[in-house]
Protein backbone atom coordinates (compact mmCIF):
# COMPACT_ATOMS: atom_id res chain seq x y z
CA UNK A 1 0.00 0.00 0.00
CA UNK A 2 2.63 2.65 -1.22
CA UNK A 3 1.06 5.86 -1.84
CA UNK A 4 3.67 8.16 -0.91
CA UNK A 5 4.07 9.14 -4.38
CA UNK A 6 4.33 8.43 -7.94
CA UNK A 7 8.36 9.17 -8.08
CA UNK A 8 8.44 5.65 -5.74
CA UNK A 9 6.82 3.87 -8.08
CA UNK A 10 9.32 1.97 -9.98
CA UNK A 11 10.54 2.80 -13.63
CA UNK A 12 8.28 1.78 -16.73
CA UNK A 13 10.22 -2.15 -18.33
CA UNK A 14 9.92 -0.68 -21.41
CA UNK A 15 11.77 2.49 -20.08
CA UNK A 16 14.51 0.09 -18.48
CA UNK A 17 14.87 -1.82 -21.92
CA UNK A 18 14.93 1.26 -24.41
CA UNK A 19 17.59 2.40 -22.18
CA UNK A 20 19.62 -1.30 -22.19
CA UNK A 21 19.38 -0.79 -25.96
CA UNK A 22 20.76 2.96 -25.87
CA UNK A 23 23.85 1.14 -24.10
CA UNK A 24 25.34 -0.62 -27.24
CA UNK A 25 28.38 1.13 -28.10
CA UNK A 26 29.27 4.48 -28.59
CA UNK A 27 27.05 8.04 -29.73
CA UNK A 28 27.55 11.17 -30.03
CA UNK A 29 27.71 13.48 -27.27
CA UNK A 30 25.38 16.78 -25.28
CA UNK A 31 21.98 15.84 -27.39
CA UNK A 32 23.70 15.14 -30.81
CA UNK A 33 22.56 11.36 -30.97
CA UNK A 34 20.18 9.46 -33.26
CA UNK A 35 17.92 8.89 -30.31
CA UNK A 36 17.60 12.76 -29.20
CA UNK A 37 16.91 13.37 -33.20
CA UNK A 38 14.02 10.66 -33.02
CA UNK A 39 12.59 12.12 -29.77
CA UNK A 40 11.71 15.34 -31.30
CA UNK A 41 10.20 13.60 -34.24
CA UNK A 42 7.78 12.38 -31.68
CA UNK A 43 6.95 15.45 -29.52
CA UNK A 44 6.05 16.93 -33.16
CA UNK A 45 3.54 14.26 -33.82
CA UNK A 46 2.63 14.06 -30.27
CA UNK A 47 2.14 18.16 -30.06
CA UNK A 48 1.07 18.34 -33.99
CA UNK A 49 3.32 20.92 -34.64
CA UNK A 50 6.78 21.15 -35.61
CA UNK A 51 7.48 24.65 -34.27
CA UNK A 52 9.09 24.15 -31.26
CA UNK A 53 12.62 23.28 -29.79
CA UNK A 54 13.68 21.02 -26.32
CA UNK A 55 15.78 19.93 -24.28
CA UNK A 56 15.41 16.91 -21.88
CA UNK A 57 16.50 17.06 -18.11
CA UNK A 58 16.96 14.86 -15.50
CA UNK A 59 14.54 16.51 -12.69
CA UNK A 60 11.32 18.28 -12.59
CA UNK A 61 12.97 21.10 -10.24
CA UNK A 62 15.73 21.81 -13.35
CA UNK A 63 13.02 21.71 -15.91
CA UNK A 64 11.04 24.27 -14.29
CA UNK A 65 13.89 26.33 -13.00
CA UNK A 66 15.67 26.64 -16.53
CA UNK A 67 13.11 27.10 -18.30
CA UNK A 68 11.40 29.86 -15.90
CA UNK A 69 14.89 31.41 -15.82
CA UNK A 70 14.80 32.05 -19.39
CA UNK A 71 11.77 34.24 -19.29
CA UNK A 72 11.95 36.14 -15.91
CA UNK A 73 14.65 38.05 -15.38
CA UNK A 74 16.76 39.27 -11.86
CA UNK A 75 14.66 42.27 -11.60
CA UNK A 76 10.91 40.68 -12.26
CA UNK A 77 8.83 38.04 -11.12
CA UNK A 78 7.11 34.59 -11.66
CA UNK A 79 3.24 34.98 -10.80
CA UNK A 80 2.02 31.07 -9.31
CA UNK A 81 -0.54 29.88 -6.85
CA UNK A 82 0.75 29.75 -3.30
CA UNK A 83 0.57 26.26 -3.11
CA UNK A 84 2.63 25.32 -6.04
CA UNK A 85 5.13 23.18 -6.29
CA UNK A 86 8.07 25.89 -7.81
CA UNK A 87 7.20 27.99 -4.27
CA UNK A 88 6.76 25.01 -1.67
CA UNK A 89 9.04 22.07 -2.73
CA UNK A 90 12.15 23.48 -4.86
CA UNK A 91 14.17 25.33 -2.34
CA UNK A 92 14.02 28.05 -3.77
CA UNK A 93 15.24 27.13 -7.22
CA UNK A 94 13.81 29.63 -9.17
CA UNK A 95 15.20 32.61 -7.79
CA UNK A 96 18.52 31.13 -7.67
CA UNK A 97 18.35 30.08 -11.35
CA UNK A 98 16.73 33.42 -12.42
CA UNK A 99 19.54 35.33 -10.51
CA UNK A 100 17.25 36.82 -8.26
CA UNK A 101 13.79 36.73 -9.74
CA UNK A 102 10.92 36.51 -7.16
CA UNK A 103 7.90 34.58 -7.06
CA UNK A 104 4.69 36.94 -6.94
CA UNK A 105 2.05 33.94 -4.84
CA UNK A 106 -1.59 34.16 -5.43
CA UNK A 107 -4.39 32.30 -4.31
CA UNK A 108 -7.48 30.30 -5.38
CA UNK A 109 -9.12 27.38 -4.35
CA UNK A 110 -8.06 23.67 -4.97
CA UNK A 111 -4.27 25.26 -5.32
CA UNK A 112 -5.71 26.77 -8.89
CA UNK A 113 -5.49 30.67 -9.51
CA UNK A 114 -7.85 32.57 -9.03
CA UNK A 115 -8.36 33.93 -12.41
CA UNK A 116 -10.55 37.17 -10.93
CA UNK A 117 -7.39 37.77 -8.54
CA UNK A 118 -4.92 37.32 -11.25
CA UNK A 119 -6.74 39.54 -13.26
CA UNK A 120 -7.21 42.21 -10.32
CA UNK A 121 -3.79 42.41 -9.84
CA UNK A 122 -2.25 43.12 -13.69
CA UNK A 123 -4.93 45.62 -14.14
CA UNK A 124 -3.78 47.06 -10.62
CA UNK A 125 -0.08 46.79 -11.06
CA UNK A 126 1.90 49.83 -12.36
CA UNK A 127 4.76 48.61 -14.29
CA UNK A 128 5.81 52.83 -13.87
CA UNK A 129 6.29 52.26 -10.13
CA UNK A 130 10.47 51.82 -9.88
CA UNK A 131 9.84 50.52 -6.44
CA UNK A 132 7.16 47.60 -7.49
CA UNK A 133 8.74 44.18 -9.02
CA UNK A 134 6.84 43.68 -12.36
CA UNK A 135 5.25 40.29 -13.38
CA UNK A 136 7.18 38.42 -16.68
CA UNK A 137 5.89 35.08 -16.59
CA UNK A 138 2.45 33.51 -15.21
CA UNK A 139 3.22 29.78 -14.08
CA UNK A 140 0.17 27.38 -14.12
CA UNK A 141 0.37 23.86 -12.47
CA UNK A 142 -1.79 21.10 -14.07
CA UNK A 143 -2.58 18.94 -12.15
CA UNK A 144 -2.37 21.22 -9.18
CA UNK A 145 -0.78 20.30 -5.75
CA UNK A 146 -4.15 19.69 -4.84
CA UNK A 147 -4.58 17.45 -7.42
CA UNK A 148 -7.17 19.29 -10.11
CA UNK A 149 -7.12 20.06 -13.26
CA UNK A 150 -6.78 23.21 -15.72
CA UNK A 151 -9.43 22.76 -18.75
CA UNK A 152 -7.62 24.04 -22.12
CA UNK A 153 -10.10 26.90 -21.85
CA UNK A 154 -9.12 27.83 -18.56
CA UNK A 155 -5.47 27.88 -19.44
CA UNK A 156 -6.43 29.93 -22.58
CA UNK A 157 -8.62 32.36 -20.29
CA UNK A 158 -5.20 33.18 -18.06
CA UNK A 159 -2.53 32.98 -21.36
CA UNK A 160 -4.49 35.66 -23.31
CA UNK A 161 -5.01 38.03 -19.86
CA UNK A 162 -1.17 37.37 -19.12
CA UNK A 163 -0.21 37.95 -22.80
CA UNK A 164 -2.24 41.24 -22.36
CA UNK A 165 -0.35 42.06 -20.02
CA UNK A 166 3.21 41.11 -21.56
CA UNK A 167 3.82 38.00 -19.78
CA UNK A 168 5.27 34.86 -20.83
CA UNK A 169 3.15 31.63 -20.01
CA UNK A 170 4.58 28.63 -18.23
CA UNK A 171 2.96 24.82 -17.69
CA UNK A 172 4.55 22.87 -15.01
CA UNK A 173 3.52 19.54 -16.43
CA UNK A 174 4.53 17.29 -14.01
CA UNK A 175 1.67 15.25 -14.41
CA UNK A 176 0.78 16.74 -17.46
CA UNK A 177 -0.39 13.41 -18.93
CA UNK A 178 -2.70 12.74 -15.84
CA UNK A 179 -4.67 16.06 -16.42
CA UNK A 180 -4.64 15.19 -20.54
CA UNK A 181 -6.65 12.29 -19.71
CA UNK A 182 -8.94 13.63 -17.29
CA UNK A 183 -10.15 16.59 -19.50
CA UNK A 184 -9.40 14.47 -22.60
CA UNK A 185 -7.72 17.04 -24.56
CA UNK A 186 -4.55 16.73 -26.74
CA UNK A 187 -1.34 17.89 -25.63
CA UNK A 188 -1.70 20.86 -28.30
CA UNK A 189 -4.90 21.42 -27.31
CA UNK A 190 -3.63 21.94 -23.69
CA UNK A 191 -0.19 23.44 -24.61
CA UNK A 192 0.35 25.75 -27.46
CA UNK A 193 -3.00 26.02 -28.70
CA UNK A 194 -4.11 27.57 -25.44
CA UNK A 195 -1.38 30.22 -25.14
CA UNK A 196 1.34 28.39 -23.29
CA UNK A 197 4.94 29.25 -24.33
CA UNK A 198 6.67 27.09 -22.41
CA UNK A 199 5.85 23.03 -21.08
CA UNK A 200 7.98 21.31 -18.79
CA UNK A 201 6.63 17.97 -19.19
CA UNK A 202 6.82 15.37 -16.53
CA UNK A 203 8.03 11.75 -17.25
CA UNK A 204 9.69 10.78 -14.79
CA UNK A 205 5.83 10.41 -12.19
CA UNK A 206 4.52 8.89 -14.97
CA UNK A 207 6.56 6.07 -15.40
CA UNK A 208 9.90 6.76 -16.54
CA UNK A 209 13.40 6.84 -14.38
CA UNK A 210 14.58 10.61 -14.53
CA UNK A 211 13.47 12.32 -17.45
CA UNK A 212 11.37 15.72 -17.21
CA UNK A 213 11.22 17.75 -21.13
CA UNK A 214 11.36 21.46 -21.48
CA UNK A 215 9.65 21.95 -24.45
CA UNK A 216 9.42 25.70 -25.73
CA UNK A 217 6.62 26.93 -28.37
CA UNK A 218 6.24 28.80 -31.57
CA UNK A 219 8.44 32.13 -30.56
CA UNK A 220 9.85 31.37 -27.62
CA UNK A 221 11.80 29.01 -29.43
CA UNK A 222 14.02 31.80 -29.79
CA UNK A 223 14.73 31.23 -26.30
CA UNK A 224 16.45 27.43 -27.65
CA UNK A 225 20.02 28.59 -27.55
CA UNK A 226 19.87 30.99 -23.76
CA UNK A 227 18.41 27.23 -22.38
CA UNK A 228 21.12 25.23 -23.87
CA UNK A 229 23.24 28.15 -22.26
CA UNK A 230 21.94 28.12 -18.79
CA UNK A 231 21.70 23.81 -18.79
CA UNK A 232 25.20 24.12 -19.31
CA UNK A 233 26.06 26.57 -16.84
CA UNK A 234 23.94 24.99 -14.19
CA UNK A 235 25.27 21.20 -14.72
CA UNK A 236 22.23 19.99 -16.57
CA UNK A 237 23.88 19.73 -19.81
CA UNK A 238 23.95 15.56 -19.40
CA UNK A 239 27.38 14.39 -21.44
CA UNK A 240 25.83 11.02 -22.37
CA UNK A 241 21.65 12.51 -23.61
CA UNK A 242 20.89 9.49 -25.48
CA UNK A 243 20.15 7.83 -21.85
CA UNK A 244 17.05 10.63 -21.21
CA UNK A 245 16.05 10.35 -24.53
CA UNK A 246 15.88 7.08 -24.96
CA UNK A 247 13.28 7.13 -21.82
CA UNK A 248 11.58 9.58 -23.55
CA UNK A 249 11.36 7.69 -26.78
CA UNK A 250 9.95 4.85 -24.61
CA UNK A 251 7.12 6.65 -22.75
CA UNK A 252 5.77 8.51 -25.78
CA UNK A 253 6.09 5.52 -28.44
CA UNK A 254 2.32 4.05 -28.97
CA UNK A 255 1.51 6.70 -26.29
CA UNK A 256 2.64 4.92 -23.38
CA UNK A 257 3.04 7.84 -21.30
CA UNK A 258 -1.02 8.65 -21.61
CA UNK A 259 -2.17 4.41 -21.13
CA UNK A 260 0.29 4.98 -17.43
CA UNK A 261 -1.44 8.06 -16.61
CA UNK A 262 -5.42 6.66 -17.44
CA UNK A 263 -4.19 3.49 -15.27
CA UNK A 264 -3.06 5.54 -12.40
CA UNK A 265 -6.08 7.72 -12.85
CA UNK A 266 -8.59 4.88 -12.31
CA UNK A 267 -6.73 4.03 -9.63
CA UNK A 268 -7.20 7.09 -7.69
CA UNK A 269 -10.86 6.91 -8.58
CA UNK A 270 -10.93 3.11 -7.33
CA UNK A 271 -9.27 4.48 -3.86
CA UNK A 272 -11.44 7.57 -3.93
CA UNK A 273 -14.50 5.13 -4.33
CA UNK A 274 -13.13 3.31 -0.94
CA UNK A 275 -13.11 6.02 0.99
CA UNK A 276 -16.46 7.40 0.44
CA UNK A 277 -17.83 3.72 0.93
CA UNK A 278 -16.79 4.69 4.26
CA UNK A 279 -17.99 8.12 4.99
CA UNK A 280 -14.96 9.53 4.29
CA UNK A 281 -14.80 12.87 2.82
CA UNK A 282 -12.40 14.15 0.33
CA UNK A 283 -10.97 17.66 0.35
CA UNK A 284 -10.86 17.75 -3.12
CA UNK A 285 -12.42 16.44 -6.56
CA UNK A 286 -10.76 13.41 -7.90
CA UNK A 287 -8.82 14.59 -11.93
CA UNK A 288 -5.82 13.15 -11.87
CA UNK A 289 -4.03 10.45 -9.88
CA UNK A 290 -4.01 12.18 -6.29
CA UNK A 291 -7.05 11.72 -3.51
CA UNK A 292 -7.16 13.76 -0.63
CA UNK A 293 -8.96 12.02 2.36
CA UNK A 294 -10.55 14.02 5.28
CA UNK A 295 -8.88 11.16 7.60
CA UNK A 296 -9.39 10.85 11.37
CA UNK A 297 -6.68 10.03 13.54
CA UNK A 298 -7.61 7.07 14.42
CA UNK A 299 -7.88 5.79 10.51
CA UNK A 300 -4.44 7.30 9.78
CA UNK A 301 -3.03 5.01 12.76
CA UNK A 302 -4.17 1.87 11.49
CA UNK A 303 -3.50 2.35 7.69
CA UNK A 304 0.14 2.85 8.74
CA UNK A 305 0.09 0.29 11.37
CA UNK A 306 -1.06 -1.80 8.26
CA UNK A 307 1.77 -0.90 6.13
CA UNK A 308 0.37 2.10 4.50
CA UNK A 309 2.71 5.53 3.17
CA UNK A 310 0.85 8.32 2.01
CA UNK A 311 1.27 11.78 3.84
CA UNK A 312 -0.58 11.92 6.69
CA UNK A 313 -0.44 15.31 7.00
CA UNK A 314 -0.88 17.62 4.15
CA UNK A 315 -1.37 21.49 4.06
CA UNK A 316 -5.02 22.16 4.84
CA UNK A 317 -5.19 19.18 7.04
CA UNK A 318 -6.02 16.46 4.44
CA UNK A 319 -3.99 13.07 3.71
CA UNK A 320 -2.40 13.10 0.59
CA UNK A 321 -2.77 9.50 -1.71
CA UNK A 322 -0.90 9.03 -4.93
CA UNK A 323 -1.40 6.26 -7.52
CA UNK A 324 0.80 5.44 -9.78
CA UNK A 325 0.90 3.37 -13.38
CA UNK A 326 2.49 0.48 -10.66
CA UNK A 327 -0.51 0.99 -8.04
CA UNK A 328 -2.55 -2.75 -8.23
CA UNK A 329 -6.29 -2.97 -7.46
CA UNK A 330 -4.57 -5.36 -4.46
CA UNK A 331 -3.41 -2.16 -2.81
CA UNK A 332 -6.57 -0.16 -2.84
CA UNK A 333 -8.43 -3.77 -1.34
CA UNK A 334 -6.07 -3.51 1.52
CA UNK A 335 -6.91 0.19 2.13
CA UNK A 336 -10.58 -1.58 2.14
CA UNK A 337 -9.75 -4.20 4.08
CA UNK A 338 -8.18 -1.91 6.73
CA UNK A 339 -10.85 0.83 7.19
CA UNK A 340 -13.42 -2.26 7.44
CA UNK A 341 -11.42 -3.34 10.61
CA UNK A 342 -10.69 0.03 11.72
CA UNK A 343 -14.49 0.24 11.90
CA UNK A 344 -15.61 -2.61 13.57
CA UNK A 345 -12.60 -1.72 16.66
Amino acid sequence: MNFSSDTAAPAHPSVLEAMMRANAGPAPSYGADKITARVRTQLARVFETEDFDFWITPSGTAANALALACFCPPIASVICHQEAHIQMDERGAVEFFTGGGRLHLLPGEGAKISFDVFKDYLDEFDPSFVHGTPPAVLSLTNLTECGTAYTPDEVARFARRAKGGGLAVHMDGARFGNALVHTGASPAEMSWKAGVDVLTLGLTKTGALSCDIIILFGAAKAKGKELRARAKRAGHMPAKMRFLAAQAEAMLEGGLWLGLSAHANAMAQKLAAVFREDGIELAFDVQGNEVFALLDPHDIDKLQEDGAAFYAEWPGGSSRFVCSWATAEAEIDAVRETLKRAMRK
